[in-house]
């Protein structure tokens, strides 16, 4: 598949240095893309609902989302988000340190579609996110923006 513009990805998540990672893993990535960062679930959520502030905010392709955000947490802006009829189809990637079980299951009940522990080791961590990208950018099949 040709890629005719750069792919948009969301990121969710608060930690300075795991936004740095993430942005260091998929620009040393196979597929071009944009990152925009929400450092909290209302701004999360303000971003997809182009409140004021974010009028011209990109239509994301992939989200990358954080459970352990300020002021929303990450299952309430899962929900939102699976809730809102111009984004619910864009693929949800949790990407966070949880490893429980019911955070998991929680997950996959509303609505995300793939859940990673974030590896510890910095190797390991670019690693994931990169193959993550491109899996989700280059491999699968999405649906455009309506």
């Amino acid at each position: 598949r040709v890629q005719t513009r750069p792919a948009e990805i969301l990121l969710i998540e608060d930690n300075p240095g795991d936004v740095e990672l993430v942005h260091e893993a998929l620009q040393s990535g196979r597929v071009l893309n944009r990152i925009s960062v929400a450092t909290d679930g209302e701004a999360a959520m303000a971003f997809l609902n182009h409140a004021r502030g974010f009028e011209n905010a990109p239509r994301p392709d992939l989200i990358l989302l954080d459970l352990n955000i300020p002021k929303k947490d990450g299952f309430e802006v899962l929900e939102d988000i699976k809730d809102h009829p111009s984004v619910s189809s864009v693929p949800v990637v949790i990407l966070t340190s949880s490893q429980a079980d019911r955070d998991v299951v929680k997950s996959y009940n509303l609505g995300a579609n793939c859940f990673i522990s974030k590896p510890v080791d910095v190797d390991e961590f670019l690693a994931v996110v990169r193959s993550t990208g491109e899996f989700w950018l280059s491999l699968v099949k999405l649906p455009l923006g309506v």
